[in-house]
């Protein structure tokens, strides 16, 4: 979780795939998955869309093959793109706001669930999260 956290705030798909078997599936929802390098690095690119990363965790089970772990995010969006690809993936509505206002921050928390392999790479990594609009920065 250490990796994936430093992955995450540094928006570095590369090192979130070094976390992965080359066949590693990577569920960013219990109805979507990413299966291989190339699909989990391709899903990551909305992370290079994110600014301002704060990720914090706590394991709260934890095995030789794996774990589970509570896990919270809080960023700037940084594109339209992204807060339409959050407003679909929340199944929400585009909250209103003044043309020209900035982006909002959004705050995401959630569950992983990791299954490793004999050689301690991840082969299955699912998340259950929630988000929502998140507060001004100062109230991180």
């Amino acid at each position: 979780m250490d990796t994936y956290k430093r992955a995450w705030e540094a928006r570095d798909d590369a090192l979130l795939c070094s976390l992965f078997a080359t066949d590693g599936v990577y569920h960013n929802t219990p109805f979507d998955e990413q299966v291989g390098h190339a699909a989990i690095a391709r899903y990551w690119d909305r992370v290079k869309l994110q600014d301002d990363i704060r990720f914090a965790y706590t394991i709260v089970a934890e095995r030789p093959d794996g774990g589970v772990a509570t896990w919270s995010t809080r960023y700037q969006v940084t594109s339209e793109k992204m807060f339409e690809m959050w407003a679909k993936s929340a199944g929400t509505a585009l909250p209103e706001r003044e043309t020209g206002a900035p982006l909002p921050r959004l705050r995401l928390e959630g569950i992983a669930i990791v299954e490793l392999g004999d050689d301690g790479l991840c082969r299955d990594f699912r998340l259950w999260w929630h988000s929502q609009l998140a507060e001004p920065a100062a109230a991180d």
